[in-house]
């Protein structure tokens, strides 16, 4: 699977860990940055993971800052996104299943890395069950041409 991937400052580590996991796993992987510890902007590194999402160029996204809540807020702005801010499995599966999430935010300051793998893996591995639920996500995106 192609995947975007990004970060600020305060998930370097983090990122790192994730990306080094993802291609251990054979996922091709987009890393748009950050790439330093240095003080940076999450929203210029976030639009750029969910743009290549939005545009087909990846298929799924995976959004890291300190808290995950900025990665998020700015993933959800860019049109045929649906990002979920994730800190528990069962969050992570019920993303995919009901929601079709394509875009995840998690905060290095609020998960260990073990756990945040753990529901990264859940992520990328839970189909969306279509149904009833396509009806409700229909309605939810189509805000995006009001």
């Amino acid at each position: 699977m192609k995947i975007s991937l990004a970060c600020d400052h305060g998930a370097l580590a983090l990122k790192q860990a994730v990306r080094k996991h993802l291609e251990d796993l054979g996922h091709e992987v987009t890393d748009f940055g950050t790439f330093t510890p240095d003080s940076c902007d999450y929203s210029d590194y976030g639009i750029l993971a969910a743009k290549a999402v939005a545009s087909g160029q990846c298929e799924r996204g995976v959004l890291l800052c300190t808290t995950g809540i900025g990665m998020s807020m700015t993933a959800n702005k860019v049109k045929g996104i649906r990002c979920a801010l994730l800190s528990d499995l069962m969050s992570a599966r019920l993303t995919r299943q009901h929601n079709d999430a394509n875009v995840i935010a998690m905060g290095a300051a609020v998960l260990g890395e073990k756990l945040a793998l753990e529901i990264l893996d859940v992520f990328l591995t839970t189909e969306f069950e279509g149904g009833r639920h396509q009806r409700r996500i229909d309605k939810f995106m189509a805000l995006e041409n009001e």
